[in-house]
Protein backbone atom coordinates (compact mmCIF):
# COMPACT_ATOMS: atom_id res chain seq x y z
CA UNK A 1 0.00 0.00 0.00
CA UNK A 2 1.42 3.35 -1.03
CA UNK A 3 2.60 5.59 1.80
CA UNK A 4 1.00 8.83 0.66
CA UNK A 5 2.48 10.83 3.53
CA UNK A 6 5.95 9.83 2.30
CA UNK A 7 4.93 10.84 -1.22
CA UNK A 8 3.80 14.23 0.05
CA UNK A 9 7.08 14.69 1.95
CA UNK A 10 9.20 13.92 -1.13
CA UNK A 11 7.10 16.24 -3.29
CA UNK A 12 7.73 19.03 -0.81
CA UNK A 13 11.46 18.45 -1.31
CA UNK A 14 11.11 19.03 -5.07
CA UNK A 15 11.69 15.44 -6.28
CA UNK A 16 10.07 14.45 -9.58
CA UNK A 17 7.55 11.64 -9.81
CA UNK A 18 10.07 9.14 -11.22
CA UNK A 19 12.39 9.56 -8.24
CA UNK A 20 9.47 9.38 -5.83
CA UNK A 21 8.25 6.12 -7.42
CA UNK A 22 11.70 4.58 -6.94
CA UNK A 23 11.84 5.44 -3.20
CA UNK A 24 11.48 2.10 -1.32
CA UNK A 25 9.63 3.77 1.55
CA UNK A 26 6.88 4.90 -0.80
CA UNK A 27 6.16 1.20 -1.42
CA UNK A 28 4.80 1.70 -4.97
CA UNK A 29 4.73 -1.42 -7.20
CA UNK A 30 3.12 -0.65 -10.58
CA UNK A 31 2.03 -3.27 -13.08
CA UNK A 32 4.45 -3.94 -15.92
CA UNK A 33 1.81 -2.73 -18.37
CA UNK A 34 1.51 0.63 -16.60
CA UNK A 35 4.46 2.12 -18.44
CA UNK A 36 6.51 4.79 -16.67
CA UNK A 37 6.34 4.28 -12.85
CA UNK A 38 6.44 8.05 -12.32
CA UNK A 39 3.44 8.72 -14.55
CA UNK A 40 1.55 5.78 -13.02
CA UNK A 41 2.21 7.07 -9.47
CA UNK A 42 1.14 10.59 -10.41
CA UNK A 43 -2.11 9.33 -11.91
CA UNK A 44 -2.81 7.20 -8.82
CA UNK A 45 -2.09 10.16 -6.55
CA UNK A 46 -4.64 12.37 -8.31
CA UNK A 47 -7.23 9.56 -8.28
CA UNK A 48 -6.92 8.32 -4.70
CA UNK A 49 -3.80 9.58 -2.91
CA UNK A 50 -4.86 13.17 -2.43
CA UNK A 51 -8.23 12.14 -1.01
CA UNK A 52 -6.47 9.74 1.39
CA UNK A 53 -4.21 12.51 2.70
CA UNK A 54 -7.14 14.86 3.16
CA UNK A 55 -9.04 12.20 5.08
CA UNK A 56 -6.03 11.53 7.33
CA UNK A 57 -5.60 15.23 8.04
CA UNK A 58 -9.29 15.59 8.87
CA UNK A 59 -9.18 12.69 11.35
CA UNK A 60 -5.96 13.95 12.97
CA UNK A 61 -7.27 17.50 13.48
CA UNK A 62 -9.74 16.66 16.27
CA UNK A 63 -7.05 14.69 18.11
CA UNK A 64 -4.74 17.70 18.00
CA UNK A 65 -7.51 19.98 19.18
CA UNK A 66 -8.33 17.59 22.01
CA UNK A 67 -4.66 17.51 23.06
CA UNK A 68 -4.42 21.29 23.11
CA UNK A 69 -7.66 21.53 25.08
CA UNK A 70 -6.35 19.00 27.61
CA UNK A 71 -3.15 20.99 28.08
CA UNK A 72 -5.12 24.17 28.78
CA UNK A 73 -7.08 22.44 31.53
CA UNK A 74 -5.74 22.56 35.10
CA UNK A 75 -4.31 19.08 35.39
CA UNK A 76 -1.87 18.02 38.09
CA UNK A 77 1.16 18.78 35.93
CA UNK A 78 0.05 22.32 35.18
CA UNK A 79 -0.66 22.92 38.88
CA UNK A 80 2.90 21.77 39.66
CA UNK A 81 4.36 24.03 36.97
CA UNK A 82 2.53 26.97 38.60
CA UNK A 83 3.18 26.22 42.28
CA UNK A 84 6.93 25.55 42.02
CA UNK A 85 7.86 29.03 40.69
CA UNK A 86 5.30 30.80 42.92
CA UNK A 87 6.58 29.24 46.14
CA UNK A 88 10.19 29.18 44.90
CA UNK A 89 10.31 32.93 44.23
CA UNK A 90 8.56 33.65 47.53
CA UNK A 91 11.02 31.40 49.40
CA UNK A 92 14.09 33.06 47.86
CA UNK A 93 12.88 36.59 48.62
CA UNK A 94 11.67 35.69 52.13
CA UNK A 95 15.03 34.08 52.88
CA UNK A 96 16.89 37.14 51.61
CA UNK A 97 14.61 39.52 53.55
CA UNK A 98 13.18 37.80 56.68
CA UNK A 99 11.50 41.12 57.35
CA UNK A 100 9.24 42.30 55.89
CA UNK A 101 8.76 39.59 53.21
CA UNK A 102 9.33 36.59 55.46
CA UNK A 103 7.47 38.02 58.44
CA UNK A 104 4.03 36.60 57.58
CA UNK A 105 5.34 33.19 56.48
CA UNK A 106 9.04 32.54 57.33
CA UNK A 107 11.25 31.01 54.66
CA UNK A 108 12.52 28.44 57.15
CA UNK A 109 10.75 26.11 57.72
CA UNK A 110 7.31 26.94 56.26
CA UNK A 111 8.11 28.14 52.73
CA UNK A 112 10.84 25.51 52.43
CA UNK A 113 8.27 22.82 53.24
CA UNK A 114 5.81 24.39 50.80
CA UNK A 115 8.42 24.38 48.05
CA UNK A 116 9.21 20.72 48.73
CA UNK A 117 5.49 19.89 48.51
CA UNK A 118 5.10 21.78 45.22
CA UNK A 119 8.16 20.03 43.78
CA UNK A 120 6.74 16.65 44.82
CA UNK A 121 3.45 17.41 43.01
CA UNK A 122 5.31 18.33 39.81
CA UNK A 123 7.65 15.31 39.92
CA UNK A 124 4.73 12.95 40.57
CA UNK A 125 2.75 14.46 37.67
CA UNK A 126 5.72 14.14 35.31
CA UNK A 127 6.24 10.54 36.38
CA UNK A 128 2.59 9.69 35.74
CA UNK A 129 2.62 11.28 32.27
CA UNK A 130 2.50 8.34 29.87
CA UNK A 131 1.50 10.14 26.67
CA UNK A 132 1.86 13.62 25.26
CA UNK A 133 4.66 16.08 25.82
CA UNK A 134 5.88 17.14 29.27
CA UNK A 135 6.90 20.62 28.08
CA UNK A 136 4.66 22.64 25.78
CA UNK A 137 3.97 26.34 25.18
CA UNK A 138 1.04 26.09 27.61
CA UNK A 139 3.28 24.79 30.39
CA UNK A 140 5.95 27.34 29.56
CA UNK A 141 3.38 30.13 29.90
CA UNK A 142 2.24 28.64 33.20
CA UNK A 143 5.80 28.73 34.60
CA UNK A 144 6.24 32.35 33.52
CA UNK A 145 2.92 33.19 35.15
CA UNK A 146 4.06 31.44 38.33
CA UNK A 147 7.23 33.54 38.49
CA UNK A 148 5.23 36.74 37.98
CA UNK A 149 2.65 35.67 40.59
CA UNK A 150 5.43 34.85 43.09
CA UNK A 151 6.99 38.29 42.59
CA UNK A 152 3.63 40.02 42.98
CA UNK A 153 2.70 38.02 46.09
CA UNK A 154 6.00 38.49 47.92
CA UNK A 155 6.20 42.12 46.79
CA UNK A 156 2.71 42.84 48.13
CA UNK A 157 3.60 41.26 51.48
CA UNK A 158 6.84 43.22 51.69
CA UNK A 159 5.25 46.55 50.80
CA UNK A 160 2.30 46.11 53.15
CA UNK A 161 4.60 45.09 56.00
CA UNK A 162 6.93 48.00 55.42
CA UNK A 163 4.54 50.80 54.49
CA UNK A 164 1.44 49.88 56.49
CA UNK A 165 2.86 48.22 59.60
CA UNK A 166 6.29 49.87 59.65
CA UNK A 167 8.28 46.64 59.71
CA UNK A 168 12.05 47.08 59.23
CA UNK A 169 14.14 45.52 56.50
CA UNK A 170 16.30 42.76 58.01
CA UNK A 171 18.85 40.65 56.13
CA UNK A 172 19.07 36.86 56.60
CA UNK A 173 20.75 35.49 59.72
CA UNK A 174 23.49 34.05 57.50
CA UNK A 175 24.67 37.62 56.81
CA UNK A 176 25.35 38.36 60.49
CA UNK A 177 28.95 38.32 61.71
CA UNK A 178 30.17 37.02 65.07
CA UNK A 179 31.00 39.42 67.89
CA UNK A 180 31.56 41.47 69.83
CA UNK A 181 32.02 38.87 72.54
CA UNK A 182 30.85 35.31 72.92
CA UNK A 183 27.31 34.69 71.71
CA UNK A 184 26.89 38.14 70.17
CA UNK A 185 26.29 38.77 66.48
CA UNK A 186 26.11 42.00 64.54
CA UNK A 187 24.82 43.06 61.15
CA UNK A 188 24.67 45.99 58.76
CA UNK A 189 21.17 47.00 59.81
CA UNK A 190 19.57 50.41 60.33
CA UNK A 191 19.69 51.53 63.97
CA UNK A 192 16.63 50.83 66.10
CA UNK A 193 16.17 53.92 68.23
CA UNK A 194 13.40 55.85 69.94
CA UNK A 195 13.74 59.58 70.53
CA UNK A 196 17.47 59.36 69.81
CA UNK A 197 17.91 56.55 72.36
CA UNK A 198 19.13 53.10 71.32
CA UNK A 199 16.47 50.48 72.04
CA UNK A 200 17.35 47.52 74.24
CA UNK A 201 14.85 44.79 73.37
CA UNK A 202 14.57 41.67 75.53
CA UNK A 203 12.45 38.62 74.61
CA UNK A 204 12.30 36.19 77.51
CA UNK A 205 10.20 34.43 80.18
CA UNK A 206 10.38 34.48 83.97
CA UNK A 207 10.13 30.67 84.15
CA UNK A 208 13.31 30.29 82.06
CA UNK A 209 16.46 29.81 84.22
CA UNK A 210 18.74 31.15 81.48
CA UNK A 211 16.59 34.27 81.23
CA UNK A 212 16.65 34.61 85.02
CA UNK A 213 20.44 34.45 85.22
CA UNK A 214 20.82 36.88 82.29
CA UNK A 215 18.41 39.36 83.88
CA UNK A 216 21.05 40.50 86.36
CA UNK A 217 23.50 41.57 83.66
CA UNK A 218 20.71 43.35 81.76
CA UNK A 219 19.50 45.10 84.92
CA UNK A 220 23.02 46.23 85.86
CA UNK A 221 23.80 47.55 82.37
CA UNK A 222 20.52 49.48 82.22
CA UNK A 223 21.07 50.96 85.70
CA UNK A 224 24.40 52.42 84.56
CA UNK A 225 22.73 54.37 81.73
CA UNK A 226 19.44 55.29 83.43
CA UNK A 227 17.70 55.52 86.76
CA UNK A 228 15.82 52.26 87.27
CA UNK A 229 12.68 52.03 89.39
CA UNK A 230 9.93 49.49 90.04
CA UNK A 231 12.45 46.71 90.64
CA UNK A 232 10.73 43.37 91.17
CA UNK A 233 12.55 40.12 91.88
CA UNK A 234 11.42 36.53 91.41
CA UNK A 235 12.88 33.16 90.42
CA UNK A 236 12.66 30.67 87.56
CA UNK A 237 10.35 27.65 87.48
CA UNK A 238 10.91 24.95 90.07
CA UNK A 239 10.29 22.16 87.55
CA UNK A 240 12.96 23.26 85.04
CA UNK A 241 16.73 22.84 85.01
CA UNK A 242 18.49 25.04 87.58
CA UNK A 243 15.17 25.39 89.45
CA UNK A 244 14.46 28.59 91.35
CA UNK A 245 17.23 30.69 89.75
CA UNK A 246 16.95 34.22 91.20
CA UNK A 247 15.99 36.97 88.77
CA UNK A 248 14.98 40.56 88.18
CA UNK A 249 11.73 40.86 86.23
CA UNK A 250 13.04 43.02 83.37
CA UNK A 251 9.59 43.80 81.96
CA UNK A 252 8.63 45.47 85.27
CA UNK A 253 11.49 47.99 85.18
CA UNK A 254 10.88 51.67 84.56
CA UNK A 255 13.73 53.77 83.17
CA UNK A 256 14.34 57.45 83.69
CA UNK A 257 17.13 59.79 82.66
CA UNK A 258 20.25 59.85 84.81
CA UNK A 259 21.08 63.25 83.47
CA UNK A 260 18.76 65.39 81.39
CA UNK A 261 21.55 66.13 78.90
CA UNK A 262 22.36 62.46 78.27
CA UNK A 263 20.37 60.27 75.86
CA UNK A 264 20.35 57.05 77.89
CA UNK A 265 18.52 54.01 76.55
CA UNK A 266 14.97 52.82 75.97
CA UNK A 267 13.92 49.41 77.25
CA UNK A 268 11.41 47.26 75.38
CA UNK A 269 11.00 44.02 77.30
CA UNK A 270 8.57 41.29 76.26
CA UNK A 271 8.46 38.56 78.90
CA UNK A 272 6.10 35.76 79.72
CA UNK A 273 5.34 36.15 83.42
CA UNK A 274 2.79 33.35 83.71
CA UNK A 275 5.33 31.03 85.30
CA UNK A 276 4.10 28.21 83.03
CA UNK A 277 7.13 26.38 81.73
CA UNK A 278 7.45 26.57 77.92
CA UNK A 279 5.08 29.51 77.37
CA UNK A 280 6.51 32.23 75.11
CA UNK A 281 5.36 35.86 75.14
CA UNK A 282 3.55 37.70 72.34
CA UNK A 283 5.38 40.63 70.78
CA UNK A 284 3.85 44.09 70.88
CA UNK A 285 4.94 45.57 67.56
CA UNK A 286 6.01 44.68 64.04
CA UNK A 287 9.55 45.79 64.86
CA UNK A 288 9.77 43.36 67.78
CA UNK A 289 8.21 40.50 65.82
CA UNK A 290 10.55 41.11 62.89
CA UNK A 291 13.64 40.53 65.04
CA UNK A 292 12.11 37.54 66.82
CA UNK A 293 11.11 35.90 63.52
CA UNK A 294 14.43 36.63 61.82
CA UNK A 295 16.99 35.90 64.52
CA UNK A 296 15.54 34.47 67.77
CA UNK A 297 16.31 30.77 67.89
CA UNK A 298 15.45 30.53 71.57
CA UNK A 299 15.25 32.58 74.76
CA UNK A 300 16.57 34.75 76.17
CA UNK A 301 16.94 36.90 73.06
CA UNK A 302 18.47 40.36 73.31
CA UNK A 303 18.78 43.13 70.71
CA UNK A 304 20.68 46.40 71.18
CA UNK A 305 20.17 49.30 68.78
CA UNK A 306 18.83 46.87 66.18
CA UNK A 307 22.39 45.95 65.23
CA UNK A 308 23.63 43.66 68.01
CA UNK A 309 21.88 40.36 68.76
CA UNK A 310 22.44 37.74 71.45
CA UNK A 311 20.62 34.41 71.65
CA UNK A 312 21.07 32.38 74.82
CA UNK A 313 22.16 33.03 78.34
CA UNK A 314 24.44 35.97 79.15
CA UNK A 315 25.18 34.43 82.57
CA UNK A 316 25.25 30.74 83.46
CA UNK A 317 22.42 29.93 85.91
CA UNK A 318 24.71 27.40 87.51
CA UNK A 319 26.84 30.29 88.84
CA UNK A 320 23.84 31.59 90.80
CA UNK A 321 22.66 28.21 92.13
CA UNK A 322 23.88 29.03 95.66
CA UNK A 323 21.11 31.64 95.94
CA UNK A 324 18.28 29.72 94.26
CA UNK A 325 14.86 29.51 95.83
CA UNK A 326 15.35 26.05 97.33
CA UNK A 327 18.51 27.08 99.19
CA UNK A 328 17.65 30.71 99.92
CA UNK A 329 13.83 31.05 99.74
CA UNK A 330 13.76 34.21 101.85
CA UNK A 331 16.71 36.36 100.85
CA UNK A 332 18.40 34.72 97.83
CA UNK A 333 17.28 37.31 95.31
CA UNK A 334 17.96 40.11 97.78
CA UNK A 335 21.52 38.88 98.26
CA UNK A 336 22.14 38.84 94.51
CA UNK A 337 20.52 42.27 94.03
CA UNK A 338 22.61 43.88 96.75
CA UNK A 339 25.78 42.26 95.39
CA UNK A 340 25.12 43.51 91.86
CA UNK A 341 24.22 47.03 93.03
CA UNK A 342 27.34 47.31 95.19
CA UNK A 343 29.60 45.54 92.67
CA UNK A 344 30.96 43.28 95.41
CA UNK A 345 30.65 39.63 96.39
CA UNK A 346 30.33 36.33 94.57
CA UNK A 347 27.06 37.01 92.73
CA UNK A 348 28.55 40.14 91.18
CA UNK A 349 31.65 38.19 90.17
CA UNK A 350 29.38 35.90 88.12
CA UNK A 351 27.56 38.80 86.45
CA UNK A 352 30.14 41.55 85.92
CA UNK A 353 31.73 40.34 82.67
CA UNK A 354 28.39 39.99 80.86
CA UNK A 355 27.16 43.31 82.26
CA UNK A 356 30.28 45.15 81.11
CA UNK A 357 30.03 43.57 77.63
CA UNK A 358 26.44 44.74 77.33
CA UNK A 359 27.41 48.21 78.55
CA UNK A 360 30.18 48.40 75.96
CA UNK A 361 27.68 47.54 73.20
CA UNK A 362 25.27 50.22 74.43
CA UNK A 363 28.15 52.70 74.57
CA UNK A 364 29.05 51.90 70.94
CA UNK A 365 25.42 52.43 70.00
CA UNK A 366 25.64 55.89 71.59
CA UNK A 367 28.69 56.70 69.46
CA UNK A 368 31.46 56.17 72.03
CA UNK A 369 34.67 54.21 71.53
CA UNK A 370 37.58 53.06 73.69
CA UNK A 371 39.18 56.51 73.50
CA UNK A 372 36.08 58.36 74.70
CA UNK A 373 34.72 55.87 77.22
CA UNK A 374 36.33 57.91 80.02
CA UNK A 375 34.02 60.83 79.23
CA UNK A 376 31.09 58.44 79.19
CA UNK A 377 32.05 56.99 82.57
CA UNK A 378 32.30 60.46 84.11
CA UNK A 379 28.99 61.63 82.61
CA UNK A 380 27.09 58.60 83.87
CA UNK A 381 28.96 58.28 87.18
CA UNK A 382 30.50 54.86 86.77
CA UNK A 383 32.84 53.25 89.27
CA UNK A 384 36.50 52.87 88.32
CA UNK A 385 36.07 49.08 88.05
CA UNK A 386 33.11 49.46 85.69
CA UNK A 387 35.00 52.03 83.63
CA UNK A 388 37.95 49.66 83.28
CA UNK A 389 35.70 46.67 82.52
CA UNK A 390 33.78 48.49 79.80
CA UNK A 391 36.92 49.99 78.27
CA UNK A 392 38.47 46.52 77.96
CA UNK A 393 35.40 45.34 76.02
CA UNK A 394 35.10 48.29 73.64
CA UNK A 395 37.39 46.74 71.02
Amino acid sequence: MVDWERVQELRSRGLDWSDIARDPKVDFHPDASAGSPGRALRALYHRTGRRSLEASAASAAPKKVRKEEAEHKWNLMRVGYLLVPVVGVWFILAFAAPSPIGLLVPAIPYLALGLAGAAFILIYALWRRTEGRRWTPVYRTTVVGGVVLGLLLSGAIGLSGSLIFGCPYLPPSSSLTPGPGSGWETGSIAAWQSGGKPVVFEYAATWCPYCSASSWAIYKALSEFATVTNIQTSHSASNDVYPGTPEVVISSLSLGSKNGNLPGVELQAVEDTSGVDGTLPATGSCYQQAYVSAYAQGIPFLVVNGQYMHVGSLVSPQNLSTWNYAKEPTNGTTTVLNSVNSETGKPWASVESAAWRLMAIIAKSLGYNAATVGTLATDYGWSSATKAGVTARMS
